[in-house]
């Protein structure tokens, strides 16, 4: 694949690939998103090995969706299963399938419209459950295949029920300075 070879030839680049080969050059994440990047995974994480049966990713791995596209959400969640089906070759390239849950957060470069094509993306990919989180205004969308995003306004918590049994995301936490 030849986004592969461009990303190992470039190792320091942050890139994504839509399904219609246009690459997106990421910027690195400032301090503060950089923060509540970290705040995420660190629940995601807890949650899943409370569970025993889910794997955590970070926005550094990139996954080969069904569509051709290489996304790297902020963070991700996989069921062991699904990542225990690849071969090693698969998972140590971009994993070829859309994550069971994806998590965007908004930094303030951040292009709204683009965050929700992307969410939109991986929903059409597969994704079972989307969260856009947008810190400055304390809300969160929640994105998922049988319904229109859900806005949240002022949100202190969201739920992974029943997708994501006993997953629950402490928004405050995050949305704390």
């Amino acid at each position: 694949m030849q986004f592969a070879e461009l990303c190992a030839a470039n190792p320091y680049a942050v890139l994504e690939l839509t399904a219609d080969g246009q690459l997106i050059e990421m910027t690195p994440a400032g301090g503060e998103t950089g923060r509540r990047n970290n705040r995420v995974g660190f629940q995601l994480e807890r949650w899943a090995l409370s569970q025993g049966d889910w794997c955590v990713f970070d926005s550094s791995t990139g996954f080969l969706l069904p569509d051709g596209s290489v996304r790297s959400p902020n963070a991700s969640v996989v069921r062991l299963e699904r990542w225990q089906g690849l071969t090693s070759a698969q998972r140590e390239g971009f994993p070829p399938l859309c994550p069971d849950l994806v998590v965007e957060l908004a930094s303030p470069s951040d292009a709204l419209p683009a965050l929700r094509r992307k969410m939109a993306t991986y929903i059409d990919n597969g994704a079972q459950l989307g969260w856009l989180l947008l810190p400055t205004e304390r809300c969160i969308e929640v994105w998922s295949p049988t319904h229109e995003p859900q806005v949240r306004q002022q949100a202190s918590s969201v739920s992974g029920a029943p997708l994501l049994p006993g997953l629950q995301l402490d928004l405050e936490d995050i949305w704390t300075d």
